[in-house]
């Protein structure tokens, strides 16, 4: 059975960020956040992401925009113009829209020894949830690991 992990960035620092990764295993950070650019810490921030998954995990570091929230839906959400319950319902439409099954079947069956970052501390109100739950719907033989 394979594993997917998640974690968030934030309230970590980078020497628990990337500690925990090593001692899991993880040699791909699938970064499933819309603005990979604009964090508070540095060492999530794009191009320092990168740089820091190469060195320190000797693995590589992926933006996934198919994985992310569309702008629309993350602006309303944190506007408190939505709650959990319809930002859940809208981002399966927007997963829908994007024939996320097939993209998933396509590009994550063989993959392994990767982790879905988002910025959220806990998985509970992340859309990282959602996409590692898609995930193990599509591929099955799934577990799935909130770091």
């Amino acid at each position: 059975m394979k594993k997917i992990f998640t974690i968030g960035s934030s309230r970590k620092t980078a020497e628990e960020f990337f500690e925990t990764l090593k001692a899991c295993g993880v040699t791909k950070i699938i970064d499933v956040r819309l603005n990979n650019t604009s964090q508070l810490l540095a060492f999530a921030k794009y191009p320092d992401i990168e740089y820091f998954t190469k060195k320190i995990l000797r693995g590589k570091y992926f933006h996934d925009r198919k994985f992310t929230p569309s702008e629309k839906i993350l602006v309303r959400y944190k506007k408190n113009q939505i709650d959990w319950d319809e930002y859940e319902k809208e981002f399966a439409e927007l997963m829908n829209y994007r024939d996320i099954d097939i993209y998933i079947a396509d590009h994550y069956a063989d993959e392994e020894n990767y982790c879905l970052l988002c910025t959220e501390p806990t998985p509970e109100y992340c859309h990282r949830r959602l996409v590692a739950e898609k995930i193990k719907e599509v591929l099955e033989d799934v577990e799935i690991v909130h770091l």
